[in-house]
């Protein structure tokens, strides 16, 4: 997994400043306070490797016209993928290119895990113990930007994990950025990149009566 691919964009990195509008004595929220989610076993889908997380997937190819006018040939380019535990899906069928909508398609299911599915810290071993895969994605972005663009495959596992944290913390940037070693600026930043995800921080901040995030 590799953290190249970045997006350079310049923001101010106050390393674990409180730029989120949250004072200094935030605390967790709770477990039975936090907002209402749908929560699955360890390790988060989106966060698991491609093969692994192809396995729980049931592809499908839609059948589209091609060129050609009443009589154009049909051809098959539009791919759904269908996480089988959940009912996801992600889809593409914008390309010409078979392969190309499949790669897509499978990066769009990522992301939607990624956003909609949540995992619990709280619930292996113990409190705010974590599981193996989110602490691999927090140790290689440990002390990072955060700068992960949008073609980085690894977006969507740490999007993943991030969002976990920001459940658990009630929304609160503050509160995670020690656990990955980075700025809340840099956190706010990539929520900003992905606006369903910086939406549903949103939603967890006005279910734990906090103002948004800009």
């Amino acid at each position: 997994m590799s953290r190249d691919d970045t997006d350079d964009s310049n923001t101010t990195d106050v390393r674990h400043g409180n730029r989120d509008g949250d004072d200094h004595s935030a605390k967790r929220p709770n477990a039975d306070e936090r907002f209402p989610a749908t929560v699955v076993p360890h390790p988060h889908p989106a966060a698991i490797d491609e093969d692994e997380l192809l396995r729980q997937c049931d592809r499908r190819a839609q059948r589209r016209s091609g060129p050609g006018g009443q009589h154009r040939n049909k051809t098959s380019t539009g791919i759904f993928w269908t996480h089988r535990p959940t009912g996801h899906i992600g889809e593409a069928t914008e390309r010409r290119s078979q392969v190309d909508n499949q790669r897509e398609a499978f990066q769009r299911l990522r992301m939607k895990l990624a956003i909609a599915v949540r995992t619990d810290p709280r619930s292996v071993d113990g409190p705010r113990a974590q599981d193996s895969v989110a602490r691999r994605w927090r140790d290689q972005y440990a002390g990072s930007p955060l700068r992960i663009a949008s073609s980085n495959a690894n977006l969507a596992a740490v999007m993943a994990v991030l969002l976990d944290d920001l459940w658990d913390a009630g929304g609160q940037p503050s509160l995670v950025a020690d656990d990955w070693n980075v700025s809340t600026s840099a956190i706010v930043r990539l929520l900003r990149g992905q606006p369903a995800a910086l939406q549903l921080v949103n939603q967890i901040r006005q279910h734990h009566g906090r103002k948004p995030l800009r």
